[in-house]
């Protein structure tokens, strides 16, 4: 195969479809690499794998092979990006290499769960965080009080409300152009990357004492802490022996790998970069280098500032590791800033992910694998029904929770089904992550005399250890969680149908 074509698909393309414009340059790219990445997780997240392993050694080093991963994720994904350099990014990489089948299948997780549950859980983050600012932004203050069907339930708090009135704004926002898109893009993402950074300067400086996690615990042996019980954070988690250990730093590394996920999402916009070759693989290798470091560095002032026995309590936002550090520095007027910080932060992640989302099902439309009118741009140069269905379907992602009922108090406790449908789907969403690092071998076979602006270095080094740090990874999520593991992989295989009926429409066209 000398050559691919943006869309080398089942239907052809609309007659009136616009072409997407090269309207991002290098930093442009980056920040959106930046951008999406820094969310809310790396506020949040910690707490979580500080509880499992139950150091301060241990819980760094699950950020710093989740970073590993990243990094040699990124490095592979460049080569693939440089060569094939069209919108849809990763779905078009997976379809190339394995078939329409595989990329398809990667969309649907993509838009079904993985990119809208995304995008409706840092609505959701951005909402609890304005509500430290005013109490009238609660999940307990109802517009619409909650109507039980079974163990789930519609409702619509003021929290709710603020996640979708920031989803609809967003949507349309993107709606406007590239140009007002990439704006916004660029403004917030430096703001938060300042943010972080100030962060960073107030933990590691000011908020430094004698009685945190880094001086007063054993950092590499967690049974040598007193109260460590990873069963408060994974029930029925036992711990024996090394083997233990290690496997609960794996688990340990789904919230950090969870937060510094979304690089891929510049891929996306591919077509939409100018000089692709040079600068996609120029814009992931930094934008991930960077974040990477700074995650580093916050999770080091984290256990600087904060007790060990801290983190359990400062699992469920708005009470983070984030706001406690700054809150332990600074006081109430820290609290505030952190919070504003984390408004600013998710605003602009979710700004990069309903920008670079809405490409993927363009190209799916463009292939004949999702609605035909989502192929089309508008005069903006922007799929705009793309935008327009992935709002909407975040949007009713943002309603539904699930209901269960407190022991002790016998009251309803509601959560999130889209958190819920974002932990099954973990384990698959990497293996399309390492699938799509597969496809630098398979690519260099199937396509050898195709173009390659970049090379992945270490070539065949480094997309052999992504894979491994992979295949490990969802082998010890396979033991510890089959349940939500299993549960991930059958909403992804339940896309099989779905892809076989789109086929035969798209025939029948």
């Amino acid at each position: 195969m000398a050559t691919i074509t943006p869309a080398q698909s089942t239907a052809k393309v609309p007659p009136d479809t616009l072409r997407l414009v090269r309207g991002l340059s290098l930093l442009d790219a980056t920040m959106i690499v930046i951008g999406s990445m820094i969310g809310s997780g790396i506020f949040i997240v910690s707490a979580k794998s500080m509880t499992l392993v139950g150091s301060p050694g241990w819980m760094l080093a699950a950020w710093a092979i989740a970073g590993v991963v990243t990094i040699t994720g990124a490095l592979c994904c460049a080569e693939l990006a440089a060569m094939m350099p069209h919108a849809g990014g990763q779905y078009v990489f997976l379809r190339e290499a394995y078939g329409p089948a595989t990329g398809f299948l990667f969309g649907w997780t993509l838009f079904f769960v993985v990119q809208t549950g995304t995008i409706a859980a840092v609505a959701v983050a951005f909402a609890i965080f304005m509500g430290v600012l005013t109490p009238t932004i609660s999940e307990n203050v109802y517009l619409i009080h909650p109507i039980h069907l079974g163990s789930y339930a519609i409702t619509l708090s003021t929290q709710q409300f603020v996640a979708i009135v920031l989803i609809i704004f967003l949507t349309f926002t993107n709606t406007r152009g590239l140009k007002t898109g990439k704006v916004i893009q660029n403004t917030f993402t430096l703001t938060k990357t300042a943010a972080l950074i100030g962060l960073i300067i107030v933990g590691l400086l000011l908020g430094r004492n004698a009685g945190s996690a880094a001086y007063a615990s054993n950092w590499w042996n967690p049974w040598a802490n007193a109260g460590w019980n990873p069963s408060v954070a994974q029930p029925g988690m036992q711990t024996t022996n090394g083997l233990w250990l290690l496997m609960l730093v794996g688990l340990a590394m789904v919230g950090p790998l969870f937060a510094q996920s979304a690089w891929n999402n510049v891929t996306f916009t591919g077509s939409e970069i100018r000089e692709p070759g040079r600068n996609l693989p120029r814009a992931l290798l930094i934008g991930c280098g960077v974040v990477v470091l700074l995650y580093l560095l916050a999770n080091l002032a984290y256990v600087v500032t904060l007790p060990l026995n801290a983190f359990p309590a400062l699992r469920v936002p708005p009470n983070t590791l984030a706001t406690e550090t700054m809150k332990a520095a600074l006081g109430r007027p820290g609290l505030i800033l952190m919070a504003i910080a984390i408004m600013v932060s998710t605003f602009g992640c979710n700004n990069g992910l309903i920008l670079a989302g809405a490409r993927i099902y363009y190209a799916m439309a463009r292939d004949g694998l999702f609605f035909k009118r989502v192929a089309n741009l508008s005069a903006r140069h922007v799929p705009v029904i793309a935008l327009i269905a992935q709002g909407i379907w975040t949007c009713l992602l943002t309603l539904p929770r699930t209901v269960t009922t407190d022991p002790v108090t016998h009251q309803f406790k509601y959560g999130q089904v889209y958190s819920q449908l974002l932990d099954y789907v973990v384990s698959a969403d990497l293996i399309f992550y390492a699938l799509m690092v597969g496809a630098v071998f398979v690519m260099r076979r199937k396509a050898a005399n195709l173009e390659r602006p970049y090379r992945t270095f270490g070539y065949p080094v480094v997309p052999v250890i992504y894979i491994v740090l992979a295949v490990l990874l969802v082998i010890d999520l396979a033991y510890l969680t089959p349940a939500t593991s299993g549960i991930g992989y059958l909403l992804v295989l339940a896309g099989i149908p779905v892809y076989w009926l789109w086929k035969r429409q798209a025939k029948a066209a």
